[in-house]
């Protein structure tokens, strides 16, 4: 994937604002679902909003290891928050989480406001969409 930053602009924090993914015969997309704070047995561990995050990008991570993907695959992501000024408040926290789960890996980011979540204790919903390279023939 190709990283599109026009020249003439200052480069985005954490984030990219466009991805180029070229396919090659075989290429897969995987869209994740929007992943919440809670866990695999649908349970939330914290109502904190950095903890809801960490948890959200480690569910999505298991849902791209189930296609054999990883986060390095990931072109798009889509941030639902219900709470803006929480959210920038757990900005550091977040940009921890963010690397320990995701790594350096910057794909084209939105991050909108909503009014609510279906699941009244989450805080935020994250999707993704992936591009995964041809499965190998040896795999």
């Amino acid at each position: 994937m190709q990283i599109l930053q026009p020249p003439d602009w200052l480069a985005p924090r954490g984030y990219s604002n466009g991805v180029l993914a070229e396919f090659q015969a075989g290429s897969r997309l995987v869209f994740v679902g929007g992943q919440i704070g809670w866990n695999g047995q649908q349970q939330f561990e914290s109502d904190d909003f950095a903890d809801q995050v960490q948890m959200a990008l480690r569910n999505i991570v298991a849902v791209l290891r189930e296609a054999g993907g990883e986060p390095a695959h990931i072109a798009r992501m889509t941030w639902y928050v219900v709470d803006r000024e929480e959210y920038i408040a757990a900005y550091p926290a977040i940009g921890r989480h963010y690397r320990d789960i995701i790594g350096r890996h910057f794909p084209a980011m939105t991050a909108v406001q909503v009014a609510a979540l279906v699941e009244p204790r989450a805080r935020v919903e994250i999707e993704v969409t992936a591009v995964l390279p041809p499965r190998s023939e040896f795999a």
